[in-house]
């Protein structure tokens, strides 16, 4: 059974910092001591972690690694190899691949595909459709992170508009239901008018006025009052606007809530100023909007109206971005990124890192009962990451490494980096290389 002892590491975990030994055996964390009090065994790896920050491995609850059916964009493995790169060591992915994950046979050849290729530990969500509903029912909560459900356009027949089976949904579910939310009828009347105003390729800049702030604001409301007549465990995705924060209860005690918010990275950085260099490759749905948006969602995470922060990693190849406003699909790829963003803003003071470990790490394991993992602590699976808060580093295509070979991020420079990933007690990532190691495990659920 191999061992790994980290010695002299500031942990940073369950709102603490302190210098300690961490000591894992299998994929056990079997001791967590005073620095330096640590004692390898021979054959034990020792990793010196003096000026290195351990957390608990992020957990991405929100990503689309695009397999099976859009593997010229991403795959299982390339993506997990970028998320372990970033210090990331659990994903949930979502069902809009093809064919779509709307059937439980559909989910399994998922998770079957998974098991042989993924870096790190997974799992994925279960599509709702207007007509899946006894697919939904029997999904084990054990095993299934959640439910998806887009009320706003998507790919496919995955758009949920029928009003009754909605209802179905939101009252039988034994698991958390996850609502990608705007307003389809507001978008499709937008996009007629500012088609026929400014043609079919107009500046990018235009995406916030077409996925209006309104167009978000009617479709969460109602998500969020249907959950709250129904009794439903609610996970809105990728909140963009200052207005929905008020949909949402501040604290931190996640385990009691039943509304759950949810941010991502990506609308913390830009904001719509971004557009004007960044265009297509910014665009994503929910839009980017204003910097008074970015400053409430910032906001919101610290007095805990959002309570996970995750990326909606979804990568297209940059021939597809670099098409027309209309026809550049929306999405990007950021899961390799994440958790330095995050720590370069609280270089900058925006967050501190007891708060980042908690929106990335113990929230997201909380929020969806994942079993013994988002936690350092002793008998929980050994899933950490090591960081080195001040190496600065810049990303070049060189470095990147999801499969279609760009990022949003290209030239940025970070301050923070992940030196080591340690997935189940085994070391998947260090020093800039993944090392060939296969320790990723399913995601069990306590339901």
């Amino acid at each position: 059974m191999s061992s790994l002892l980290i010695t002299n590491a500031t942990v940073i975990n369950e709102g603490h910092t302190r210098k300690a030994d961490v000591l894992t055996r299998g994929d056990r964390i079997t001791a967590i001591m005073q620095a330096g009090k640590g004692v390898a065994e021979p054959g034990t790896t020792v990793i010196d972690a003096r000026g290195l920050w351990l957390l608990p491995g992020a957990i991405d609850s929100h990503v689309h690694f695009r397999e099976p059916g859009l593997t010229h964009k991403g795959d299982i493995y390339s993506e997990s190899a970028a998320a372990a790169a970033g210090g990331v060591t659990s994903f949930m992915d979502m069902p809009n691949t093809v064919p779509q994950t709307t059937s439980l046979k559909e989910w399994e050849l998922k998770n079957e595909t998974a098991a042989g290729r993924s870096v790190i530990n997974y799992s994925f969500y279960l599509g709702a459709t207007n007509s899946n509903g006894e697919e939904t029912e029997q999904a084990d909560p054990r095993k299934v992170c959640g439910i998806k459900v887009f009320l706003g356009a998507s790919t496919g027949k995955m758009l949920v508009d029928d009003e009754k089976h909605l209802d179905e949904i939101f009252s039988i579910a034994k698991l958390p239901v996850a609502c990608h939310c705007e307003d389809e009828a507001t978008i499709k009347r937008n996009a007629v008018a500012y088609r026929e105003s400014y043609g079919d390729d107009p500046d990018p800049a235009i995406h916030p006025l077409i996925r209006t702030r309104e167009a978000c604001l009617i479709s969460s409301s109602a998500a969020v009052k249907r959950a709250k007549r129904l009794n439903t465990k609610l996970h809105l995705l990728h909140l963009s606007t200052a207005e929905e924060m008020d949909l949402l209860t501040r604290g931190n005690d996640v385990a009691s809530k039943k509304i759950i918010g949810e941010a991502c990275v990506h609308y913390l950085w830009f904001d719509d100023s971004d557009y004007a260099t960044r265009g297509n490759l910014i665009k994503w749905n929910p839009a980017i909007k204003r910097a008074s948006d970015l400053e409430a969602l910032r906001e919101a995470v610290i007095d805990g109206r959002l309570d996970i922060i995750s990326t909606d990693h979804a990568p297209h190849t940059f021939e597809e971005k670099k098409e027309s406003y209309f026809k550049a699909p929306s999405g990007g790829p950021l899961v390799q990124h994440s958790l330095v963003m995050m720590l370069e803003l609280c270089h900058r003071g925006v967050f501190s890192p007891e708060l980042i470990v908690s929106k990335m790490c113990h929230n997201p394991a909380t929020v969806f009962s994942i079993c013994d993992r988002g936690f350092i602590r002793e008998g929980y699976k050994a899933d950490l990451v090591l960081v080195n808060p001040d190496s600065p580093w810049t990303v070049t295509p060189d470095n990147i490494l999801y499969k279609c070979g760009w990022s949003p991020l290209q030239g940025t420079t970070f301050r923070s980096r992940v030196v080591t990933t340690v997935v189940n007690g085994r070391i998947v990532f260090s020093n800039g290389h993944l090392t060939g190691e296969k320790a990723a495990e399913m995601l069990q659920f306590e339901r």
